[in-house]
């Protein structure tokens, strides 16, 4: 994104008043190589594919602000592979992982992880040190850095169904675990933007599996994590939550995680979400991402758009899709998107 994108988004996440509406999508690793035309294995490791890549996508769509922008990741591989498990990387799609933890009892012996020196990390972090001058050069900033969530990571290491049945049996060794993933994100985030530098002043938290818990058991197995996430970083700093899952049972309480900005599902409608948060976080969304985005025409687009538009009543909105962008999204759509604020 361009630096006056990033203060339009700023304006908006931090609600502040007479700010305008921006159009902005999470772009990442499952959507840029299939509309760049390239493997996503080279997207991963050759740097010039990646740069290019990215470029071409900030001028093919120079009103979308792209979030986070400049984005190093591996699908969702760059956390779990510093745990030591197995990622399996492929030729046209984004890679996946082994679960590693088979044991819960075994999170008293795992160590805490080092961004500088395990798994993809440090690969991320060079690839950062190495382009961001080249970025700036060309007019463009890296605003905000990005991680998985700990319940997210958790998942990977231990597996989404047995993750689910230790809460639900209330495993004390949970709540270990989710320290250790908890500490991973702060300092992975941290370790970022130190690579990059001064122009960091956000982060992009993404963690769907607080989404299959009760409102019960988010207060007490992810609340507390990511309010210990969001206070690690400075107050002025914008702070992103996505979580295209079920929040519903939870989303009174996600503006006192500190999150300034909420990604959410678009099977809650606007007007819902706005109720139940009382305005106290911008909402981000909330076009269907699959059903609208991806399988509908523009004009579709555009009447999902104008909908979601006059929900919001012109405030406390940044118009996107309700998650990151599909597989398959065409550029027809992300125009339409654009167009459909534009002629609001």
């Amino acid at each position: 994104m361009r630096p006056e994108q990033w203060s339009a988004f700023k304006k908006a996440a931090k609600r502040e008043p007479g700010a305008a509406t921006p159009v902005s999508l999470i772009v990442d690793s499952p959507w840029i190589p299939g509309y760049c035309g390239v493997s996503h294995i080279d997207f991963f490791v050759d740097p010039e594919v990646w740069f290019h890549a990215n470029l071409k996508v900030a001028r093919d769509f120079p009103d979308v602000i792209p979030f986070p922008a400049w984005w190093v990741e591996y699908g969702m591989a760059i956390e779990p592979s510093a745990f030591g498990s197995r990622v399996h990387f492929h030729a046209n799609k984004t890679p996946d992982q082994t679960p590693t933890l088979l044991h819960l009892e075994d999170v008293a012996s795992m160590a805490a992880v080092n961004p500088n020196a395990d798994g993809l990390m440090p690969f991320a972090l060079q690839r950062y040190r190495m382009h961001k001058q080249r970025i700036f050069d060309a007019g463009y900033t890296i605003p905000v850095v990005a991680a998985r969530g700990p319940l997210c990571i958790a998942s990977f290491l231990r597996g989404v169904t047995p993750l689910m049945m230790d809460i639900a049996d209330g495993r004390e060794e949970i709540h270990e675990l989710f320290k250790l993933t908890t500490k991973c994100v702060i300092d992975w985030l941290t370790a970022q933007a130190e690579a990059i530098g001064d122009s960091v002043e956000g982060i992009l938290v993404l963690d769907d599996i607080a989404g299959f818990l009760s409102g019960r058991s988010y207060r007490e197995w992810a609340h507390p994590y990511l309010t210990q996430i969001c206070e690690a970083f400075p107050k002025e700093w914008v702070k992103v939550y996505h979580n295209d899952a079920n929040v519903r049972p939870f989303l009174a309480e996600l503006p006192a995680t500190g999150f300034d900005v909420l990604n959410w599902s678009h099977n809650i409608s606007v007007r819902e979400a706005r109720e139940k948060t009382k305005g106290g976080i911008t909402l981000m969304g909330n076009v269907p991402p699959l059903d609208v985005a991806v399988r509908g025409s523009a004009d579709e687009v555009t009447a999902s758009a104008k909908d979601v538009l006059a929900q919001a009543g012109g405030e406390g909105l940044i118009l996107s899709v309700g998650g990151g962008v599909s597989p398959g999204m065409p550029a027809a759509n992300i125009r339409a998107l654009v167009e459909s604020l534009a002629s609001s």
